[in-house]
Parts: structure tokens; sequence; C-alpha cells
């Protein structure tokens, strides 16, 4: 019985290993160039030294003025989050229009990630990026920074980028429990995310170019 628990343990314990030295790195800067992934971005200074630093990034055939509206309305129960809705939505299909009654942002301004919990804008500058942070709406518990940040590459394309930072909370078992779920899971929901804002944005210029 002790050997079989030895095995399992060195099982567990280099599948751990593959994934920190292997599957992390890679997953961490899904989409994303080595320059993209180095260079400074907004509000970078608010977690300094993060244990968590994913950069990915998308190219959309879209302006950032026709990608920004699908950004602003995301949140569980307003447009969703174009991706897996049947968990990051309540199983209400994502919007594939602009809503007018989010379009308002605004420092403070809440969305939702689920019934429970939600991010609020810190910061932002229409049409180019805005800052996200898990906490309350008066930024007394702010925790990491999610950042939509949109590069323009010429009149039609643009380099979509999300950068998270955190730290781990190591004597906080409940959020380091989320946290490491997050490490492992969400590159899944993020992509799957950076693919249903292209979508939909792309969908959105090409009926402007047909009008």
């Amino acid at each position: 019985m002790k050997k079989r628990w030895l095995l399992w343990a060195a099982l567990v314990g280099a599948l751990v290993a593959a994934y920190i030295a292997f599957i992390r790195p890679r997953q961490m800067h899904w989409g994303a160039t080595p320059e993209e992934v180095g260079r400074r971005l907004p509000h970078d200074d608010l977690v300094p030294n993060p244990t968590w630093n994913s950069t990915r990034a998308v190219t959309v055939d879209a302006t950032p003025e026709q990608i920004w509206p699908w950004l602003v309305q995301v949140g569980w129960g307003r447009a969703g989050y174009y991706g897996y809705d049947w968990v990051d939505n309540g199983g209400k299909p994502s919007a594939w229009e602009i809503m007018p009654e989010h379009q308002h942002l605004e420092i403070g301004a809440k969305f939702p990630m689920s019934p429970f919990t939600a991010m609020y804008c810190r910061d932002f500058d229409e049409p180019r990026w805005m800052l996200l942070r898990m906490g309350n709406d008066n930024g007394t518990t702010d925790i990491g920074s999610f950042l939509y940040y949109l590069d323009p590459i010429d009149e039609q394309r643009t380099r979509l980028m999300i950068r998270m930072r955190d730290k781990y909370r190591w004597f906080n078992p409940p959020i380091l429990a989320m946290q490491l779920a997050v490490d492992i899971g969400d590159i899944f929901f993020q992509w799957k995310h950076l693919e249903g804002v292209k979508a939909r944005a792309e969908r959105m210029a090409k009926l402007e170019v047909a009008s």
C-alpha cells in the first residue's frame, strides 16, 4: 500500500514538474509574440513581481473602434463572455449584437463573472485599453489585474491582447485553490473568449463594409 502511494506521489510530482517546465510557459502566452510578452502595458506596476503573468493575443480583422463595444459589454448577465456560455453566462447565449444599455463605461463599472463574483473597471483609455480588477466597486479589496489592450496593426487589423497579473495567496487556501484552478484551466476559457470577440468584431466590420 505504501509503495503504491509513493508511486502515485512520484507520478503527480512528475506531472506537476512537466506542467511548470514545459506547458505553463506556453499556455501563459498563447498567441502573443515575444515582443508583446515583454512589452510594458498600462498599470503593470499594480502587481509588481507577479507569480501569475500571462499575455495572450489574437489578430482581429477590425479596428479598435469596432472591437471596443464588444469588450465594454462583457459580463455574466450582460453580453456574456462570447465563449462557453454553459459555464460563463449561466447557459444564456452570448450576444451577437451591440447592447446600448451596456455601452456606458466609467470607473467602478461592474463586470460580473458569476452571480457571486465580479471585476470592476479601474481605468481605461477608449478605444485602446481597459483595466479590470477583482474586488469591490471602491477598490479597497483589489485582487490582481486584467487588462484588455488594443494595438492597431494597420487601418483594418488590430492585435487584441489580454494581460493578467496576480500573486498567489499561499496562506489563503480558498483563494489559492481558485488561483491554481485558473492557472491550469483558464487558457481554454480565455482562448474561447478571444476567438468570440474576434468573430463578432470581424462580422461587424464586414457588415459595415457591405453597407
